[in-house]
């Protein structure tokens, strides 16, 4: 079965993580993609480490785990194309793609002939995707950007960690470069929208993403939060603003997450804690009341946890449909049956390491489903297959680029 982008071709001049997350995805759905690398050096992550993807023979290969994790299923071209030859390549790889993503500073490939007019003017059906730190437009447009400086800028890590006056209370960043996913994301619907769009115009378009933008827009609930009220959210640490109980709770061994939704399962969870009472008193009987009570009720709440083993918790309250669930290491997430029922690790086979495990694509299709995915690829690992094959670049032309350092 072929994925649903089988018959699109997407030309990846990014790098690090937000544009290589989108084509990723692109390339889990069938995209063909073609990965832009400097020559000998290659993407930065490549060097993102340790930890390094090693060899059959054990030893550590050029490669970190982070570029793994997110270059999956691509075909890697080496191409310096700050010199004219490289930038020729480009242009005539663009002149036969569908998208081009890039996360280029604001006008950093204009001056390679590379910016989207340049590619428009040889390929007016290209859709082309920038991303940047804070846009092509406004006063921070200039500004590089980065996940953890955009988490801080963007009101994410005020509502991240513990408050203040809680021992080792202040802001903490996401575990991961979370505004680096979500525009990946965003820069994958994007695109797909405007193949959506030409495919009835004929026309293509430029999409202009910024890591700034996207972390107010995902701040959701949060920041309708403060739009409604007019009040900065403060940070909770594990509990939530507006549902309540719906955090960690230790336990007589270990800790827990109590993610009550409405009340009819809160009554349920004081069933099984034993304190009915609480279901029906004036200060909790509505998730209204207990967001504005949760002082007087949470103490309680951590009193009974106490009491009992996680595992006892969980199968109790499991019985009666109450969400709660252990909180996992990485170790555990990976032997738990449910990721094990669905596939979500697997095993590919990677040109220098043999048999490795990667992360999967969570999307299941019925009809046009995922394949296995290829391995990321090694630097320039395909440059004389596409080069050949795409731009019919016969054996003489290649070994005269190859000479001269352009490829």
């Amino acid at each position: 079965m072929e994925g649903p982008l089988k018959h699109i071709r997407v030309l990846d001049l990014s790098r690090v993580l937000a544009g290589p997350w989108a084509t990723q995805t692109l390339a889990d759905l069938g995209a063909e993609v073609i990965k832009v690398e400097r020559p000998e050096i290659g993407d930065d992550t490549r060097g993102w480490g340790p930890p390094f993807l090693a060899d059959q023979e054990g030893n550590p290969t050029s490669d970190s785990a982070y570029f793994l994790s997110t270059n999956r299923g691509k075909k890697s071209v080496t191409i310096d194309f700050t010199r004219p030859g490289g930038q020729d390549l480009v242009r005539r790889l663009a002149a036969t793609c569908d998208i081009v993503m890039e996360n280029f500073k604001v006008g950093g490939l204009a001056q390679y002939g590379l910016d989207y007019e340049s590619m428009k003017a040889i390929n007016p059906g290209i859709i082309y995707c920038s991303i940047t730190g804070f846009g092509q437009t406004g006063p921070y447009r200039l500004r590089a950007g980065y996940d953890f400086l955009i988490q801080g800028m963007g009101g994410l890590m005020s509502v991240t960690g513990e408050p203040d006056h809680v021992a080792g209370g202040g802001p903490v960043k996401v575990g991961v470069a979370i505004v680096d996913l979500f525009t990946g994301m965003y820069a994958a619907t994007a695109v797909l929208a405007a193949l959506a769009s030409r495919e009835r115009t004929g026309a293509g378009q430029y999409i202009d993403l910024a890591l700034f933008d996207v972390q107010v827009a995902t701040l959701a609930n949060q920041a309708t939060n403060y739009l409604v009220t007019g009040k900065s959210p403060e940070r909770l640490g594990n509990s939530h603003p507006n549902i309540v109980p719906y955090q960690v709770f230790a336990t007589s061994d270990s800790y827990l997450i109590l993610a009550v939704g409405n009340d009819v399962q809160y009554r349920k969870f004081c069933e099984v804690a034993g304190i009915p009472q609480l279901a029906t008193n004036e200060l909790f009987v509505t998730n209204s009341d207990r967001v504005r009570n949760r002082d007087c009720l949470i103490p309680v709440l951590r009193e009974k946890f106490a009491t009992q083993t996680k595992a006892w918790w969980i199968d109790q309250l499991e019985k009666v449909g109450v969400p709660c669930g252990p909180i996992n290491n990485l170790e555990e997430v990976f032997a738990d049956p449910q990721i094990l029922a669905r596939e979500i690790c697997m095993k590919v086979e990677h040109s220098a390491a043999g048999q490795i495990r990667l992360i999967g694509s969570p999307i299941k299709f019925s009809t046009t489903p995922i394949g296995t995915a290829q391995p990321p690829p090694l630097l320039g690992e395909h440059t004389a297959h596409v080069l050949k094959q795409i731009l019919n670049i016969d054996s003489h032309e290649f070994a005269e680029l190859h000479e001269t350092g352009i490829i």
